[in-house]
């Protein structure tokens, strides 16, 4: 961990951002709330347009939507965009957007679009990538994309080396018959050919549509050159003659590899990405190119329908997909404001380390809202019951039971392996502007640099560091050579990274360091360490810091605090399409931080019941005591509070796909690269007993002390819920999460969500003792989002004022005021309930909270009233914490 070198320095900092950020929301129209809809997987334009009313009601400003442009066929969630400038045919096309930006509108409400200007699908279904195969470094789109044009563009798509694949008759050449051209084939994949080798097919084939095709291909290119092979193909000769002549030329192994050999690219096995790629890829996906948006050119390719909708005004906002991955995140975001306007909404997907801020030249409101969800979680984690937790898991969990020995070895895991092309890249990059310096010490100190990496990334675009990022450099130097015996090799890298080196390979260093540190950042930690540390996996989240001791109410209150000062109109999130589990479920596992006693003891108990499920391996039973313990939470944490026990099988099938999705990112016995299938296999039937009927006493045990978790995670889910509604921040919705959602990671959160059921307790009216809790806490959606709508300027402009609670059960509420001119509102939310709560009932009684109150100050103490219950708050200097939530989870007051 590290901490700023300058108070000073921070806030002056903070003050840039401060004037930056009421540069750019001072002008817009800020959202009141969010709703997130993830399309595809059934929901389509016109589905989303039967939600407006409900959204409506609910209290939504803004429908907030993840990818819509034209992406890769049967794409689940539209990040693999193929065409940059057409909407999804699959969603509904242009005319199901405007239809559904007709009903938006109708209904006063905006949209947010999210785009993804980092990469792109590296498929032949881009017509952009499409023409880069064809014609190489000569196509008018080799620009576009960032691809090392030294040597032939690498294509890992191969199930095995080419030469084995050759010889197992796996490759072929054929006509593509919907694009017009020869191509290569590989199963489904068909790869465009180098026009300059149709003459060699040509004369092979003996074939007069073959010949034409190579004679046009000589003198044609571009789209000329497409439309000049589609009438070929399409306006004479038999191509079911020209078919079978490719086929039978196919079974010469010479005579492909030749072919094979004048492509632009090369195929090869796919599991060599790691090692060696000639274009940058999005985190270790090679299906995902990265491009260059960085280039004015590419830039306006890349944005003319997004801008062009804004313009419109069919889109009011757009949210950046990883911008950290780009090479100069402040231009980009720069020239996407000019482009945009004022008053258009943006916010970025950045994850924040602890102490660190957005960039304050960056015209933007904020971010996408982890570092919201990780004070949620210092507020409800129960900071004694966590070191009892520490002790019992490290018992059990051995060495991966040390976090910091951990988060070392998964990080140079990603260094050493899974991105050992890209840090080879750059020692070779490093070596060329040293050539003094050995390779090898300076690949040790690129190593220790990235290893000691306490943030995504540093900003270096042509100048000198920030402030903010000196101080990250500095820190992580110190940390870097602790490890190192010779510091000389990192201090010439230190030079290129401080922009104290000239050239255009020194620039080429530090642009790639900065688009490297954040995914060997993001991968080592949210996919391979949070599935290695499972002491509380609630800690585990994007964004969180599992390591650090939760500071309770008055650490929330500083960081809300400093939220209101620095970005009040980002979003704030309790859960997104890429959080390891739903914000109900997270909820619901914090509480095993405060029944920590009964949880290692339970968990003692059904690890002797589940023995006889365990299977003997070669390197011990399975699965290994470490991964036993996260399944009873990743169980507990999804466990139908209604278990019926002849109706398992969806359960089974939803937590046995997530355990072996953890223990392949957990990469200690099995991983994506190299699965161990007996390994898996073992995890998989332990996963699966869990639930089977035939656990008789492991299932009645396992319900049994569920119970009062199941109670307390309700309460933490109201608690949270209202916290989101009403603290600094724009209040976003993930899809279906205004009800309960007991989801797991991807792809189990991007479930079609129940909007009949939903809609229907929208109807319900009457008090709220007659809800089912999950109808209870949409409720509470709906009050809170009303009212910020009633009083937009109080959660837009307001000031977060902390409460002081006195009496004998202060630990256990928070409260705060939101406080704009003359205007207010008062929130309660209970915290540390575990063992409080009786069966069924989501508030404790009057005699808990006995002489517990929540001090008011004078400008507030006038009548109030409680929107939750609509009971009335009489005039004074405190509120009576019983007599508010003695009848009620949480309160929220507001002016008579």
């Amino acid at each position: 961990m590290w901490a700023f070198s300058s108070t000073e320095g921070t806030k002056a900092g903070h003050n840039r951002w401060e004037r930056s950020l009421s540069n750019v929301s001072g002008l817009m129209t800020l959202p009141t709330a969010t709703y997130r809809i993830q399309f595809r997987n059934g929901m389509t334009f016109d589905r989303a347009c039967d939600l407006v009313p409900y959204l409506k009601k609910l209290g939504i400003s803004h429908l907030y939507a993840s990818p819509i442009f034209t992406a890769a066929s049967g794409s689940t969630h539209g990040y693999d965009v193929t065409d940059a400038n057409e909407i999804d045919p699959a969603l509904g096309g242009r005319a199901g957007f405007d239809r559904l930006t007709e009903s938006l509108a109708a209904a006063g409400m905006g949209l947010i679009l999210d785009i993804v200007p980092n990469h792109m699908a590296a498929s032949p279904e881009n017509g952009w990538w499409r023409d880069v195969l064809g014609f190489g470094r000569q196509s008018v789109y080799a620009g576009h994309f960032d691809v090392d044009w030294s040597e032939p563009l690498t294509l890992p798509q191969l199930g095995q080396d080419f030469e084995r694949a050759l010889a197992g008759d796996e490759l072929r050449v054929t006509l593509d018959e919907t694009h017009g051209n020869f191509a290569f084939g590989y199963f489904e994949t068909l790869l465009p050919l180098n026009p300059s080798c149709y003459g060699t097919i040509a004369n092979r084939l003996d074939d007069p549509v073959a010949t034409r095709m190579a004679e046009a291909a000589a003198v044609t290119s571009g789209e000329n050159f497409n439309r000049a092979m589609h009438d070929i193909l399409f306006e004479g000769g038999d191509r079911a003659v020209l078919r079978q002549k490719l086929e039978e030329v196919s079974s010469d192994r010479d005579f492909l590899k030749r072919l094979h050999d004048e492509q632009h690219w090369r195929l090869t096995h796919w599991k060599e990405a790691a090692r060696h790629l000639s274009y940058r890829r999005f985190f270790e996906v090679t299906g995902l190119v990265g491009t260059r948006v960085e280039n004015p050119p590419v830039f306006e390719d890349l944005h003319r329908l997004t801008i062009e909708l804004v313009r419109h005004g069919q889109v009011q906002g757009l949210r950046i997909d990883h911008v950290d991955g780009l090479a100069e995140p402040k231009a980009y975001l720069k020239r996407l404001r000019e482009a945009v306007g004022p008053d258009t909404y943006i916010v970025v997907e950045k994850i924040l380390g602890l102490a660190e801020v957005l960039p304050d030249s960056w015209p933007v409101a904020g971010t996408t809202g982890y570092e919201f969800i990780a004070a949620l979680s210092e507020l409800f984690v129960d900071g004694g019951g966590l070191r009892r937790l520490d002790d019992a898991y490290r018992s059990v969990a051995g060495e991966v039971g040390d976090l910091e020995a951990g988060r070392r070895l998964a990080k140079r895991l990603m260094v050493e392996r899974n991105f050992a092309g890209e840090t080879g890249r750059l020692v070779s990059i490093a070596a060329g502007i040293f050539p003094e310096i050995n390779s090898d010490e300076i690949a040790t100190a690129l190593t220790e640099l990235l290893i000691a990496f306490p943030v995504y990334r540093t900003y270096g675009d042509g100048g000198p560091l920030t402030w903010q990022d000196s101080a990250v450099l500095a820190a992580t130097a110190s940390q870097a050579m602790v490890k190192l015996g010779d510091r000389r090799a990192l201090d010439h890298v230190l030079k290129l990274l401080e922009g104290k080196v000239e050239g255009d390979a020194a620039h080429e260093f530090r642009i790639r360091f900065q688009q490297l540190s954040g995914p060997v950042m993001a991968k080592a930690t949210e996919d391979t360490l949070f599935y290695r540390y499972n002491r509380l996996l609630a800690a585990n989240e994007v964004g969180g810091e599992p390591g650090k001791a939760p500071d309770g109410p008055e650490g929330f209150h500083r960081r809300m605090a400093e939220r209101a000062r620095l970005q009040p109109h980002g979003l704030s999130a309790t859960a997104t399409h890429d959080t390891k589990r739903g914000e109900d479920a997270r909820a619901r596992l914090y509480a095993l931080s405060e029944g920590a006693d009964v949880f290692v003891q339970a968990v003692e108990r059904w690890r002797e019941m589940n023995r006889p499920w365990l299977k003997d391996l070669p390197d011990g039973a399975a699965p290994e005591p470490n991964i036993e313990w996260m399944l009873y939470q990743a169980l507990a944490g999804i466990w139908p509070e209604d278990f019926d026990r002849g109706q398992t099988e969806e359960l089974r099938e939803r937590f046995t796909d997530y355990a072996v999705k953890a223990v392949r990112e957990a990469k200690l016995h099995t991983d994506w690269v190299e699965q161990d299938a007996a390994y898996e296999d073992a995890v998989t039937a332990f996963a699966a007993a869990l639930v089977s009927p035939e656990n008789d006493a492991f299932l009645e045990d396992f319900q049994r002390v569920l119970q009062p978790f199941i109670a307390a995670g309700y309460l933490n889910s109201l608690s949270q819920t209202l916290l989101k509604l009403t603290a600094p921040g724009i209040p976003d919705i993930y899809q279906g999460t205004e009800g309960f959602d007991f989801s797991l990671v991807d792809p189990d959160n991007r479930r079609l969500v129940d909007h009949a059921r939903l809609t229907a307790w929208q109807a319900e009216a009457g008090p709220i003792a007659k809800l089912q809790a999950a109808a209870l806490k949409q409720r509470i959606v709906g009050i809170g989002l009303q009212l910020r709508q009633r009083h937009s300027d109080l959660f837009i402009r307001g000031d977060y004022l902390p409460l002081k609670v006195t009496g004998s059960r202060r630990d256990h509420v928070l409260a705060f005021a939101r406080v704009h001119a003359s205007d207010f509102a008062i929130v309660a939310a209970p915290r540390l309930m575990f063992g409080w709560l009786d069966p069924g009932v989501l508030f404790a009684g009057p005699e808990f909270w006995e002489d517990t109150a929540i001090a008011i100050p004078s400008p507030l103490h006038g009548l109030k009233a409680d929107l939750v219950t609509g009971k009335t708050i009489e005039p004074g200097g405190s509120i009576s914490v019983a007599a508010l939530l003695g009848s009620q989870p949480v309160g929220l007051i507001s002016p008579i």
